[in-house]
């Protein structure tokens, strides 16, 4: 059950974190409607606007309102408008590994009633496929830090960003979190071989032993 549980939390944090414009904080900005606060007698604050590898936030201000919003969506329309090779690779081997989280999350949930499929123990597929998985989130999240040298970051981390070197950007919620849920995979990886023993019990087989087909593991 806390196999289970752990796969479907891995896979939807993998995906949030794949989704979110949140990877990299820019440094802080002006507001652009300094004119709205000299008339109002306000202070306006900085703001920092955030990057993802396909998407982005900045803050759009309204003169005639007085009213900042947040707009986030995607800078890249297609693959190819990916700022960076590396951010193209990390597009490529995130997904990958997510395909892989979010199918064994499914499946997971079936292995409380099945253990198996053609004599094959579900627990053990699932665990290799979640080390594979793991493997691909790997290669991501070391292929992205390659990419903060392209011109899309520098633009927002400043000229001192490079290859491996944040600049004046600071990581965001949603790196961390891919890194968390790399390490998650990789226990529930380890956890799997549990689930094995636990539902290869002296009670289970015994059950098994009395002719039931149908046997769920609460």
């Amino acid at each position: 059950m806390l196999w289970t549980l752990l796969s479907i939390v891995v896979a939807f944090a993998e995906l949030i974190a794949f989704m979110s414009a949140d990877w990299l904080i820019g440094k802080a900005k002006p507001s652009s409607s300094e004119d709205v606060d000299n008339r109002t007698g306000g202070s306006q604050e900085p703001y920092h606007p955030t990057l993802g590898i396909y998407g982005r936030c900045t803050r759009i201000s309204h003169m005639q309102f007085s009213r900042r919003d947040t707009l986030c969506g995607p800078y890249a329309e297609n693959f190819n408008e990916i700022a960076s090779g590396f951010w193209q690779a990390t597009a490529i081997f995130l997904p990958m590994g997510i395909m892989i989280l979010c199918t064994v999350a499914f499946v997971s949930v079936f292995t409380m009633c099945v253990q198996s499929i053609m004599k094959k123990s579900i627990f053990n597929v699932c665990g290799l496929l979640q080390g594979i998985a793991g493997l691909f989130l790997i290669l991501g999240l070391i292929l992205y830090p390659a990419g903060w040298g392209c011109q899309k970051a520098i633009s927002y981390c400043g000229p001192y960003a490079s290859a491996y070197k944040l600049g004046d950007c600071s990581l965001g919620w949603a790196f961390y979190t891919a890194i968390g849920g790399t390490v998650l995979t990789f226990i529930c990886a380890v956890f799997s071989a549990q689930a094995e023993i636990a539902t290869s019990s002296d009670k289970v087989q015994e059950e098994i032993e009395e002719g039931k087909n149908l046997i769920c593991l609460l």
